[in-house]
């Protein structure tokens, strides 16, 4: 099914598949080129990109797990961002994709310094996904936010 999903996002088969397939495994894809951007995926950020998924969608565990390992297996033979970043223009609002941008500033943030690759990236996916630079940049400083207080909240 995910196979499917794949080649259906690439465009290299006519496969029907729904919103709720395409869209979680798009956003996988794209937290995962984050991640990969400083090519090392660490096990927290492996967690992220789970955690990600799963409050963004609404899954269960075991669906989004299927979701990240097929997306890890398909990572080297990634055609880019564009047919990511495509299906998630096409289905969401502008609210909706600044979220999702807020999560992969949180994701870069996560281990204490943020790597240039990692920032090139997200410039790249927000334009992709029409974001302007004020936008991208208010994601950045609410993901930054956001992480200052749940590290207050655990003190």
């Amino acid at each position: 099914m995910l196979g499917q999903l794949l080649a259906k996002i690439r465009g290299s088969e006519p496969v029907e598949q729904t919103e709720e397939q395409t869209l979680p495994m798009a956003a996988a894809a794209l937290f995962f080129e984050v991640a990969w951007a400083d090519h090392q995926i660490t096990d927290h950020e492996l967690e992220l990109v789970r955690a990600g998924i799963m409050s963004q969608f609404g899954l269960s565990s075991e669906v989004v797990d299927e979701i990240v390992e097929e997306s890890q297996k398909q990572h080297d033979e990634s055609v880019g961002v564009f047919p990511f970043t495509r299906a998630i223009t096409e289905a969401w609002d502008g609210h909706q994709r600044y979220e999702l941008v807020v999560q992969l500033w949180q994701l870069a943030l996560s281990n204490e310094e943020l790597n240039k690759y990692e920032e090139h990236t997200i410039r790249r996916i927000a334009d992709l996904l029409h974001l302007s630079h004020k936008r991208f940049i208010e994601a950045k400083l609410q993901a930054k936010r956001d992480k200052k207080v749940k590290r207050s909240d655990a003190v």
